[in-house]
This record gives C-alpha cells, structure tokens and sequence, in this order.
C-alpha cells in the first residue's frame, strides 16, 4: 500500500528525505524500464542525465520528446498517496526529470537545493526519486545531507560553466558538512521521498552499470506556480520553459485558487 508509516513521516520531517518500504512491482518496473530505454531512442541528441519533462509526450517545448509512461507513472494513485502523507491533500505534479547515468562517463550532480531552481510560492514541493535500475554508490546514486532543510532557507550557489554536470549550480562552499551525508542506496522499484529545501547531489558515474532515477515533482495547492518567475534563468545547464509548464491537479483542489491547469495542454 503506498502510505507512508508514522515513523516514515516522522524521519521526513526531521531529516528531510525517508526511503519508505513501499516499492514498484516489478512488472510495472519492466515496462518502465522499456519506456526508458524508449525515450532514449527519441532523444539521441540529448545527454541522458538530461531528460526534463520526459512526462510530456512529444515535443514538450524544452528540448525534449517525452513519453506518456512517465505521466503514468507520475499519476500511480499509490504515489500520490505517499506524497499525501507529507504535503497534504491536496497535490499538483508540475514536473519529472529522468536523471540515467549511463555507465563510464555518467555526469555528476553538484550539491544543491531544488528550491534554487523553481518557481514556486511559497516554496514547497516533495520529490520522488523512482529508482528503475540499481542505485548504489558504485555507480553514482544519490546522496543527501540529513536535517539541511530544518531552517528552511535556500543558500548561496555558484554557477559553473562546465559541459560536464547534471546542473550548473553548485553549492558554495562552507555551506554544509560533507561529512555528514548519507548515500541513499535503492533497489530498481524502491525510490525515497526528499523535501525541497534539502540539499543533495550525486557524484559521477565512472561505474560500467548504468543508474537511472526518475524524480517525480509534486506541489500542495496551497501554494503557486508562479510562471512569471525565472529563478536562475539560463544558468542551469537544463533547458526549462516554465511559462509553458502543464500542471496537473491529483487530489483534492486548488487551494491557493491561482494555479493554471490549461497552460500546456493543448496540442503539440
């Protein structure tokens, strides 16, 4: 059942991420795992790590031609009823990035906090990062830094222009303790739950086993998406067109009552 424990909910608020015992069944793994290795084959221009908006099917206006496998999976009931259990009942998906480390030369992802990122107020939103191929140190899985939301404040991050990144964003240094991270080792079906002011990263993938992580993007309606905002605009490394970012109500209202649900849904 996808419903997060008391304690679950508990280590989500107190440190900012939990790894629930929930998990995929593995058929609904295998037929994601076909419509991964499918978005490849639509994107052969685009770096793997890279895939924004892969929900999107077709030409989703950021450089990428997604497939509706991802929306599927985004809109599972059981999903949504996890995310639930932290941010309310009320729920928007407004985003999924598939993030596929292929295996020698896969990209690192720099410390950072989603929040920097998006266009959201006020900020809130709870990521689900699906793993749908074996995440484990070895070959670069994710990595974050337990309780760094508690102040909930986004800190300073320094652009850098490498062609080498996931994101161009790195956190500035002396923000946090290194030390203190933890590596979120998943299983293909397992995923983990993290709140937007945590800071994470993951390193390269120097590994020969490919990692592939979908990171599902949920919002309670109590807050906007606000599409005049360009936080960090054509500093990410990622091409995202915001203005044209479909939402998609799951459960329960709009509460804020300014959310737009047209935008982006009309033909491609």
């Amino acid at each position: 059942m996808g419903q997060l424990s008391a304690i679950e909910t508990t280590r989500f608020q107190q440190e900012g991420w939990v790894k629930p015992a929930f998990r995929l069944p593995e058929a609904q793994v295998r037929f994601m795992r076909e419509a991964l290795d499918d978005l490849i084959r639509r994107n052969p221009g685009v770096r793997p790590e890279k895939l924004v908006s892969a929900h999107i099917e077709g030409d989703n206006g950021e450089g990428v031609r997604g497939s509706a496998a991802f929306l599927e999976l985004a809109r599972d009931p059981e999903l949504v009823e996890l995310v639930s259990g932290v941010i309310g009942n009320d729920v928007i998906l407004w985003g999924c990035h598939v993030f596929c480390k292929p295996p020698v030369d896969g990209f690192e992802t720099p410390w950072h906090q989603d929040g920097h990122y998006w266009p959201i107020r006020p900020l809130a939103t709870c990521t689900v990062w699906v793993a749908l191929e074996e995440s484990k140190v070895e070959n670069g899985c994710l990595r974050v830094i337990p309780g760094s939301h508690r102040a909930r404040a986004l800190y300073e991050h320094l652009h850098e222009d490498r062609n080498d990144l996931t994101l161009n964003q790195r956190m500035a240094a002396g923000s946090f303790d290194e030390a203190t991270a933890v590596d979120v080792e998943l299983e293909p079906g397992e995923m983990s739950l993290h709140d937007v002011y945590m800071i994470h990263g993951a390193r390269a993938n120097t590994s020969t086993r490919r990692r592939t992580g979908v990171a599902l993007r949920y919002m309670p309606s109590t807050s906007l998406f606000d599409r005049a905002l360009r936080p960090v605009d054509g500093q990410t490394g990622v091409p995202v067109n915001f203005a044209k970012r479909p939402l998609w109500l799951l459960k329960g209202v709009d509460r804020c009552g300014g959310n737009d649900f047209e935008v982006g849904h009309g033909s491609r």
